[in-house]
């Protein structure tokens, strides 16, 4: 009977593809070329088997039990190294040294290692993909992820993270995809995710978030995903949401919620939201528990006193949106850059995508008839979504869910706007001359009168 990975080694043999090279291949691996591929996954290797080509660009050591990663293992040539699941406790800061083709580096499921110094991944200029889940990480140093520009997927997931810096992600402006899910994260702090201007999805869900700043996602205009659920959220500030103008999902069920007066702000922002959103089910206070704070009608804040009287809070929803869309029917083919953080509602987006900022349901938008409302609505146009998205509090199965080989790249287009046109008049100098004709018939006939009857 052939071991693990005789077969595989056995077929490549068979074809001719496997390599013989002067170096050889390591023992219990399988190599071959276009690129040079070494392939050594498990077989139960406690350190990096020695004789791995020096041209070698892929390299599986997944599934064994290595321990150490050391300056020297492995030689610049590389670009992926796929090394998840194994038992290591220490990576060399050296380690990666000058590895400037490196591209993808998986160092998930190792639960032993606990801990990176800043200067890990220094230098991969070309990385675009770096796995970290389950690792052990109770932090992260500062300037760990610094000069990662190309870095477009950052796996951090099911660690034991408390806190992050201030601009820990900073120099990651072409970060997609942050998956922080499965942490201790307590707060969110107003710098945590600057500079991510490019991100698309953001999972945070199933930590003990308790505290987030109202500034915290003021970078993410471009954000289509937003997972928070199955926190211990008590009180989000609309003001929070608002630079999500490409926002179309959001999870906020299995936090609880108060729904007193603190919570009139997110009210208004989710009455606006025009993208699939979660059940935000009140805990407090008592005549609250069990209602959905979406469903909350003005008049359950009647009793709140602060800045806002309840006629403000039915008439300041849409203030903002309407000075937006005053300004672009101004300038509807140059929109400005204060248009744009007023409205937030074409940062990134494509005139296709179904979300819209919050605030982007103007009382003008669809201001032609019922009926145009209604063409509006049908599928594949932008539109409310009210689907089975909306009434789903679940955890997706983020493998077939997410496409993760797509970013936002096309530059944004402007949705067409409609206003209310005065009546055409003709122009007043019009109404004039036809004025003055009419005055010179009438002259003209009763001088014609007058003369019929001289004659008679």
């Amino acid at each position: 009977m052939l071991r693990q990975g005789g077969f595989v080694e056995l077929l490549l043999v068979l074809l001719g593809l496997k390599v013989q090279v002067a170096g050889g291949c390591p023992s219990d691996c399988v190599c071959y070329p276009s690129p040079m591929t070494v392939s050594c996954q498990a077989h139960n290797f406690v350190t990096i088997p020695e004789g791995i080509p020096e041209d070698s660009e892929r390299i599986f050591l997944q599934n064994n039990q290595i321990t150490l990663l050391l300056r020297g293992h492995f030689s610049p040539s590389m670009v992926t190294l796929w090394i998840y699941s194994n038992n290591i406790t220490f990576i060399d800061p050296n380690t990666f040294e000058g590895f400037v083709n490196l591209e993808e580096l998986d160092l998930g499921d190792n639960r032993y290692l606990r801990a990176l110094a800043a200067d890990t991944f220094q230098g991969l200029v070309k990385l675009h993909a770096l796995y970290l889940y389950k690792c052990g990480l109770s932090s992260l140093p500062s300037g760990i992820f610094g000069g990662l520009h190309n870095l477009q997927y950052l796996y951090l997931q099911d660690n034991h993270i408390e806190f992050l810096q201030d601009d820990i992600f900073v120099d990651l402006v072409n970060l997609s995809h942050l998956f922080l899910h499965g942490n201790k994260l307590w707060s969110l702090h107003q710098n945590t995710f600057r500079g991510l201007i490019n991100l698309d999805r953001l999972l945070m869900h199933q930590n003990q978030l308790q505290w987030v700043h109202r500034r915290a996602f003021h970078d993410l205009r471009r954000l289509t995903t937003l997972f928070l659920f199955n926190n211990s959220l008590a009180e989000l500030q609309g003001d929070c949401l608002a630079p999500l103008g490409a926002l179309e999902f959001l999870r906020l069920n299995g936090n609880p919620w108060g729904c007193d007066c603190k919570a009139r702000s997110l009210w208004e922002w989710l009455r606006r939201f025009r993208g699939s959103s979660s059940s935000v089910l009140c805990e407090a206070p008592e005549r609250m528990r069990g209602k959905d704070l979406k469903e909350l009608r003005a008049e359950d804040f009647r009793n709140c006193s602060g800045a806002e009287s309840l006629h403000q809070i039915k008439t300041h929803t849409f203030s903002t949106a309407d000075r937006g869309a005053s300004k672009s029917h101004r300038h509807p083919h140059h929109p400005s850059k204060e248009k744009g953080k007023e409205n937030g509602a074409e940062n990134g987006l494509h005139s296709s995508q179904p979300a819209a900022s919050p605030g982007s349901r103007k009382s003008g938008k669809n201001c032609t008839s019922p009926k145009s409302r209604h063409r509006a609505a049908k599928p594949g146009s932008p539109g409310p979504r009210k689907s089975v998205h909306e009434l789903q509090d679940y955890v997706p199965d983020y493998q077939h869910k997410f496409s993760f080989g797509t970013m936002p790249t096309a530059p944004p287009r402007r949705k067409g706007k409609c206003t209310r046109r005065p009546p055409v008049r003709p122009p007043s100098g019009v109404q004039q001359a036809a004025g003055c004709a009419g005055a010179r018939a009438s002259s003209l006939l009763a001088f014609v009168v007058a003369l019929a009857a001289i004659i008679r």
